[in-house]
């Protein structure tokens, strides 16, 4: 298996600038409608709540994700990319569009907590795999 594929996961997981420009959008407009003055966004405490589910998930970007990149470049250097690792990285890439999405939407504890945990157990899955091939027993 070709082994640039893995950069593939990781070029759609920067989903990071999306949220970037949903909570510039935000907060714009929430100063632009009067909601909030450009000093309360100095603190995370007195941001508007417009915007700060989006700043929170802003932060949830840099969790994670950290782990999915690590990895991500470890089986590419290792050469422990295949088609289950592959499918591991899109589904962990799927979880994470879709907690972002209810979590800038509907915000549903739920639906983001689903979402959320099947993301960290695949990824577990994936450092699990990490760990038996350098063991060499898969």
């Amino acid at each position: 298996m070709n082994q640039t594929a893995i950069f593939w996961p990781m070029l759609a997981q920067v989903l990071v600038y999306i949220v970037y420009i949903v909570v510039g959008r935000r907060r714009y407009g929430a100063v632009r409608s009067g909601e909030a003055k450009t000093g309360q966004f100095k603190t995370r405490s007195t941001e508007p709540g417009s915007s700060i589910t989006v700043a929170d998930n802003l932060s949830n970007q840099f969790e994670l994700q950290v782990l999915f990149y690590v990895l991500c470049l470890t089986l590419h250097v290792t050469n422990g990319v295949n088609y289950l690792t592959l499918a591991l990285m899109w589904i962990f890439v799927v979880s994470r569009y879709l907690h972002a999405s209810v979590h800038l939407t509907s915000n549903r504890l739920i639906l983001r907590s689903r979402a959320f945990y099947l993301g960290a157990v695949v990824l577990a899955l994936g450092w699990i795999w990490l760990a038996l091939h350098l063991l060499s027993l898969v």
